[in-house]
């Protein structure tokens, strides 16, 4: 598809004409992927102007990857694996069992300070803020913001659900429906036991949970869920309602354990990109995905 520009515009606002019926995510993940030509060049910027007499093509995803190849992979910190850099934001794949920031107990390696001592070698006065959290268990895809500013802007879009965050789950089981959605109430008390209770509980806190089947045996399912909200404990909960708990997950009901780890993994995590307005996302493959036919009994 192509569009002649006949008068000055914004990237964003051309495609908006183009595509009346697609969404402002659709049209900035087509900017993304590079898609989207001015003049034969590719554009990434949303806010990119145009003027009179300009050309916008739109092409194929294929012909996209021949134009602009995939950048090569980042170079690894020892103790980070980097999925994603540059001046204002770190992506990085937390592992199991590591905490995202310190408690109250200061403990020293978490990955918020892996990121710290990540940035510092680059200079003395960088930092890497702390945007949004994972579960200790839990493995996946989280963003840093690299200054304050950064770190407002990418929370203020955690709040508003602006953000798209996709996990995947093995849970014990097959749930009796092939997808649904999970709609309660949560309250955390201040041991950090998380509960389900009425609308109407005072400190209750929404949680939606929408989640499909993506493969499964007699045994496990691996179950793809997307998140509105992000409440602690929120898919562990979720599962267990469905009567499905995750694998590892002893505290929610699971009574397997083969994988040593409870078996949840962040996979992507798409946002607006703070400085230049596009929709980025970014992904991580299922660590436990291939472990299927898992011993059924409960560990001794």
């Amino acid at each position: 598809m192509k569009l002649n520009v006949k008068e000055d515009i914004f990237l964003l606002s051309a495609l908006e004409l183009m595509y009346p019926e697609s969404t402002k995510s659709k049209l900035r993940k087509m900017l993304t992927e590079g898609r989207v030509l001015v003049n034969g060049e590719p554009v990434y910027k949303a806010k990119e102007s145009l003027v009179k007499g300009n050309v916008v093509t739109i092409i194929n995803r294929s012909e996209a990857m021949k134009k602009s190849p995939p950048p090569e992979p980042k170079k690894q910190f020892s103790k980070l694996k980097i999925i994603f850099e540059d001046e204002f934001i770190l992506v990085v794949e937390k592992p199991a069992g590591l905490l995202s920031v310190a408690t109250d107990k200061l403990e020293k390696d978490t990955l918020h300070s892996r990121c710290v001592d990540y940035v510092k070698r680059q200079s003395e006065r960088a930092w890497s803020h702390i945007v949004h959290r994972l579960d200790r268990d839990t493995s996946g895809v989280m963003v840093f913001a690299k200054n304050s500013d950064i770190k407002e802007i990418l929370q203020t879009q955690f709040s508003q659900r602006e953000v798209q965050r996709m996990y995947h789950a093995l849970v014990e089981g097959v749930p009796e429906h092939s997808e649904g959605t999970d709609s309660s109430w949560l309250v955390e008390d201040k041991h950090l036991h998380v509960k389900r209770v009425k609308s109407t509980f005072r400190g209750s806190k929404q949680s939606i949970t929408h989640w499909r089947i993506e493969d499964q045996d007699e045994v496990v399912s691996l179950i793809e869920i997307k998140i509105e909200t992000g409440r602690r404990h929120q898919i562990r909960m979720a599962m267990q309602y469905l009567g499905c708990p995750i694998v590892g997950d002893t505290i929610h009901g699971a009574e397997t354990n083969p994988l040593n780890r409870i078996c949840l993994h962040a996979t992507s995590l798409g946002f607006t990109h703070p400085y230049t307005e596009d929709f980025v996302q970014f992904e991580s493959n299922v660590p436990f995905a291939n472990r299927f036919k898992i011993d059924s009994k409960p560990e001794r």
